[in-house]
Formats: C-alpha cells, sequence, structure tokens
C-alpha cells in the first residue's frame, strides 16, 4: 500500500482546484458574448391568427400544451420573420406536456407562453407580464376558444369551469369533477387543446401591449393571499409562505383540501 501525505495530498488537492478554477475562466469569460450572439426581438402579432396555431400545436405529435402555446408565438414569428426564431429547437417544450412529464404542475400552456416572453425580456420587466397572464388564467372559466369544424378531439360546445389554480393538476381535476367529464377522456383533451389556444391569445395580447409600450398591470392580488400574507412570508410570523397563487384551491373548501379558512389558529 502507498501511504500519501497529508501535504502531499493537499498540495495535490490545491492544485485541482487551481487547475480547475484556470481551465473554467475562459468559459466564464466567453459566457457574455455567447449571450450576445442572437439577438431576440420580439414582433406584435394578431392573436386570432396564432390561435389555430396553438391549438393545433397542442395536437402535433402529442406534443401539448407548452409546445403548442410556445410554438403559436416564436414559431409564428419565424413564419413571418425568418431567423433566429425559425431556428428554435421547438420540440424541447414537449417536456410541459401534462404539467411538465406527466406531473400535473405548472399548465404546460402558461409554461410554454412565459418561455416565449423570457426570450425577449428579463425577469424586472417579464415578471408583470407572467403575472398577469397567470392570475387571468386562475379567474377565467375555460375553455373559450372553439375550433368549429377544425376540432381535432370533439366538436362542438364544451363545458366551462374556473379552476382558481395556475396548476395542471387542480385545473384538469377541478373541471372534471364539476363537469363530471372523466380526466383521461378525449373531451378533456379537446379542452385543454383549446385552453392552449386561450393562454396564446391572451399571452400575445400582453407581448402586442408591451412592445407598444401599453401593458400595465389589471388583475388585483387575490384575497385570500393577502389574507394569508398577514401571517406567512419574509418576517413575519410563520415566514415560510412562498409564491403567488391563488391559496383558496388547496387550503379551503372541501373535506379533500386543508380548510385553513376555518378555525385556523
Amino acid at each position: 500500500m502507498t501511504c500519501v501525505s497529508r501535504r502531499n495530498l493537499l498540495c495535490a488537492m490545491g492544485g485541482a482546484v487551481v487547475g480547475g478554477f484556470i481551465g473554467l475562466r475562459p468559459l466564464s469569460a466567453a459566457m457574455p458574448e455567447m449571450r450576445e450572439e442572437t439577438t431576440w426581438t420580439a414582433h406584435a402579432l394578431d392573436p386570432d391568427e396564432c390561435a389555430p396555431y396553438a391549438y393545433a400545436g397542442y395536437w402535433n405529435k402529442g406534443y401539448g400544451c407548452c409546445y403548442g402555446a410556445f410554438y403559436s408565438i416564436v414559431g409564428v414569428m419565424g413564419k413571418k420573420f425568418g431567423a433566429p426564431y425559425n431556428q428554435f429547437p421547438f420540440h424541447v417544450m414537449e417536456v410541459g406536456k401534462s404539467g411538465i412529464s406527466d406531473w400535473g404542475t405548472i399548465c404546460g400552456a402558461l409554461l410554454g407562453a412565459a418561455s416565449a416572453m423570457a426570450l425577449f425580456w428579463g425577469r424586472k420587466e417579464r415578471d408583470p407580464m407572467v403575472t398577469e397572464l397567470f392570475r387571468w388564467y386562475e379567474q377565467t372559466a375555460f375553455p373559450l376558444y372553439d375550433p368549429g369544424e377544425d376540432a381535432m378531439g370533439v366538436k362542438g360546445a364544451i363545458p366551462t369551469h374556473a379552476s382558481g389554480s395556475v396548476l395542471c393538476h387542480v385545473s384538469v381535476s377541478s373541471w372534471s369533477f364539476a363537469t363530471g367529464i372523466p380526466a383521461d377522456s378525449k373531451t378533456r383533451s379537446e379542452r385543454c387543446g383549446r385552453i392552449t389556444a386561450d393562454v396564446a391569445r391572451k399571452a400575445i395580447e400582453i407581448i402586442n401591449a408591451k412592445i407598444g409600450g401599453r401593458f400595465a398591470p389589471t388583475l388585483a392580488r387575490p384575497e385570500s393571499l393577502t389574507y394569508c400574507g398577514e401571517c406567512h412570508g419574509k418576517d413575519k410570523e410563520a415566514p415560510f409562505l412562498k409564491g403567488l397563487q391563488e391559496c383558496t384551491p388547496c387550503h379551503a373548501g372541501t373535506d379533500h383540501t386543508q380548510n385553513k379558512f376555518l378555525n385556523h389558529p
């Protein structure tokens, strides 16, 4: 057995660390230059023209809502303006299907729309746009869009329902419970295809307003979030609240949720 002294070991580790830092410097220095290689500039689009692309994108190869919403914005820009928009690897957005790989988290249509916004604006400018879109989603009874004879799932009117939540799990489950239509049905798939078009249309309206210097948030903070924020949040009695979602879908109302608005300490 070969014994390695503590001094030699530390020297070797130090050399590895130094070597690692030396190797990282060129990459770190190159990153700002890499980010500047492609300029993504948002262009105004017609929401009604883009909505059918979102709906069709939902059904395309089974890619789903995230892909459909994203493609209806960036893909249509690619059709109209060419590069760099038409060079995006759109298939990667399929990961957002069914609340990200079937996990039922964020609605994929919202993820696709927010991702499109992120191509054009940094966090400070983008966050209010995303909040406006998400808040609208919470409050809207879906679906609104009707593809008519171009329906790829089922034709005709579909029952609507406002979920109060941006989560795929809550959105689908509450709609299915309210309407009595199974979550694994063709009608539910049609619902989500139409919602993809609804989200794309609203997102494009927000993007157009931002481009034109007219964007201003209009939707108020939910009363439940304000109420819960009195005790929960940074520097509060119970500082473990994270997020901006409406609280009631998960914390009040039925025996299946935690009713934190009844006899809550």
